[in-house]
């Protein structure tokens, strides 16, 4: 091989050999071949020249879906990920219980079933106690018999009238409000799925809140409303030659109506709170429409008062006239705790205090200057 050939060799595509003029050629410059004319290089670089990506294709059900490749060096956008907590109510709401309109109906059945097994567990207590419970609730008849002057005692007609009433109706009636607060608790576990996660730790505000006025309301019933009442409508005969027989049965009757009536009308206040708890009303709207409400008050009254005369009729609409206010200011206090705010209890307290201590000032003057004792009535002060 000659000195040409060499030069040919040292300046051949993809040596990268060094040319006559000593200077290197690089690995794509165009080669001199045989024929005296310029080539392109075989050997093109990767840098300059590179195939077209190819798309991978990704088969979904019956067709196939081009996916467009992400570049390894960030050219491609990830989507940015899910946010972590902090979403207000809609991460609530999500939280919130999903059920069908049949899991709603077994759930409804469950907890009715377990309400009914917590009033037979109390039906099962109070049966033990039938004398000392007919006593208790026998006794605002023999009061106002004895006060209209009369002997008489309640009368019984049939021969399974004192069974049905004393060892039946009674220990229901009483397993009824001993098992309040565990009926309370299943009514709230079944509502509770659809409230707010932050909404459904007032279970126990709730549970002690109902049961207590409703054990209240029964205790106003059966130390004012009913005595009051029963009076009134055994009197209306004393003067017109007329001696009352009260049957066990329509006595209990009564009482049954007026005690678990009032137990209930008790409730008004827990069932403002829930209105507002659920956003249906507003404290605003309820003190602006407040005219409206007291007006059905007094003829919500009037049907569950067992008497005709103003009296009595006052006797029911002021408590339930002072349970809605009282429902309204809870309502309030709830707006305030979702607005992040505190109810002024320090100025309130300068002025309740006050009223009580006025108030139990008059009731010890009372019992000490001027001689009047308790009573376990109305209206509680006698001589």
């Amino acid at each position: 091989m000659n000195s040409s050939e060499e030069q040919k060799g040292a300046g051949a595509p993809g040596t990268g050999g060094v040319s006559s003029a000593g200077e290197t050629a690089p690995a794509h410059a165009p080669s001199t071949y045989d024929d005296g004319y310029p080539h392109e290089p075989d050997n093109e670089s990767p840098a300059a020249y590179s195939a077209p990506p190819v798309t991978p294709v990704v088969e979904t059900g019956n067709r196939a879906v081009a996916r467009t490749p992400v570049k390894a060096g960030g050219g491609g956008k990830t989507p940015p990920p899910p946010p972590s907590g902090g979403g207000g109510e809609d991460d609530e709401d999500d939280r919130m219980l999903r059920m069908s309109f049949l899991e709603h109906l077994e759930e409804l059945r469950a907890r009715i079933i377990r309400a009914l097994i917590g009033v037979g567990v109390a039906f099962a207590a109070s049966i033990f106690f039938t004398d000392q419970l007919w006593t208790f609730i026998s006794q605002p008849a023999m009061a106002a018999l004895k006060e209209l002057g009369f002997t008489q005692t309640l009368a019984q007609i049939t021969p399974m009238e004192v069974f049905n009433v004393v060892y039946v109706k009674m220990p229901i009636l009483c397993a009824i409000f001993l098992a309040s607060p565990w009926i309370l608790y299943q009514v709230w576990a079944f509502i509770s799925p659809g409230l707010y996660e932050r909404e459904r730790k007032w279970a126990v505000p709730f549970v002690f809140g109902s049961a207590s006025l409703f054990i209240l309301g029964g205790v106003f019933a059966y130390f004012v409303a009913f005595r009051f009442g029963l009076t009134f409508l055994l009197g209306l005969g004393r003067n017109r030659y007329i001696t009352p027989m009260v049957t066990v049965t329509e006595y209990f009757d009564l009482f049954v109506n007026v005690t678990l009536g009032v137990g209930l009308v008790f409730e008004l206040p827990v069932i403002l709170f829930f209105l507002i708890l659920l956003r249906i009303v507003t404290p605003s709207f309820l003190i602006r429409n407040s005219r409206y409400a007291i007006l059905a008050i007094f003829i919500l009254a009037a049907i569950v008062t067992p008497t005709p005369d103003i009296f009595n009729l006052m006797m029911f609409a002021t408590p339930m006239c002072l349970l809605f206010y009282i429902g309204i200011f809870a309502g309030y206090l709830l707006v305030l705790h979702r607005e992040n705010r505190r109810f002024p209890w320090k100025k309130a307290m300068t002025i309740v205090l006050p009223v009580l201590l006025l108030l139990a000032l008059v009731l010890y003057l009372s019992i000490t200057k001027y001689g009047m004792r308790l009573v376990p009535h109305w209206p509680f002060l006698t001589r």
